[in-house]
Order: C-alpha cells, then sequence, then structure tokens
C-alpha cells in the first residue's frame, strides 16, 4: 500500500473522529445528567487528541505537502451532528442525544474496522488499533447507558 492509500485512510478518520468530537461536544451541551455530560466532554477531548494523531500520521507520510481532506478537518465546524427532526421540533431527550452518540459510534467503529482491514504500515496500524479499542470501549459504555436510559 502506498503512502497515498494510506493517507486516504487516515483522512478518512480524521473525518470520523471530527463528527465524534462534534457529536459527543453537541451531546454534552444538550444532556442535563452531568455524569452523562462528563462522560460525552471526555469522549470528545478524546476523538481530538485522535485527530491530532492520525494529522500527525499523515503529515509524517505526506511530508509538507498534507492533504486536502486533512486540511478540511482542521478547519472549525459549524454543523451540529443532531440532524434527527426531533432536534427541529426542539426535543432533545436524554434517550434521543443518547442514541445519536451510540449512532455515531457505531459508525467510527466500522470505519475502523474497515482500516484496520487494509495493509497499512505497523507504526500507522499500531496508532490506528489503539485508537479503535478506545473507540470500542467507548460504544460498549454509551450502550450500557442506552439500556439505562
Amino acid at each position: 500500500m502506498n503512502n497515498k492509500e494510506v493517507i486516504s485512510i487516515l483522512d478518512d478518520l480524521i473525518e470520523t473522529d471530527r463528527k465524534g468530537q462534534d457529536t459527543f461536544r453537541s451531546a454534552a451541551e444538550s444532556i442535563q445528567n452531568s455524569e452523562f455530560r462528563r462522560l460525552f466532554n471526555i469522549f470528545s477531548q478524546q476523538r481530538t487528541q485522535f485527530m491530532s494523531e492520525l494529522q500527525a500520521e499523515v503529515h509524517r507520510l505526506a511530508g509538507n505537502t498534507g492533504s486536502m481532506k486533512e486540511t478540511e478537518t482542521a478547519l472549525p465546524s459549524n454543523t451540529v451532528p443532531f440532524r434527527s427532526s426531533t432536534k427541529s421540533a426542539g426535543i432533545r431527550d436524554e434517550p434521543t442525544i443518547i442514541a445519536e452518540c451510540q449512532r455515531e459510534e457505531e459508525s467510527a467503529v466500522n470505519e475502523y474496522q474497515e482500516a484496520l482491514k487494509a495493509d497499512l504500515p505497523l507504526d500507522v496500524q499500531y496508532v490506528v488499533k489503539r485508537q479503535y479499542m478506545d473507540i470500542k470501549d467507548a460504544y460498549d459504555r454509551i450502550r450500557i447507558l442506552q439500556r439505562a436510559a
């Protein structure tokens, strides 16, 4: 696998992490439960760290050229990840917020699994695998919250 293909995979993961970061930040701002708010803030910060690690890998692989997607993900996002019709109606109950986080995290788990199927260089694979394990753990924790909500 050449560097361009690896960078493309990493760019996709950076975008996945950006979406997760936005979703968790919005959830933390919207939810009343202080324990859930704390957890969602932790997950949002974790995704910020993941993006930084993946961007460092992109820079390392690409030299100074970077990549278009990576540059785009560095820009602040003005979009709100809660896309459901309940948002437009102004309803943001706890189960709805948790369900949105669960959907987003399930998507992230799937994206990371696909990336790990690729023939990534070992150093990149190590970073992706470590992040995948943390995302999988977050997904499992959110599923527990979903059952409790």
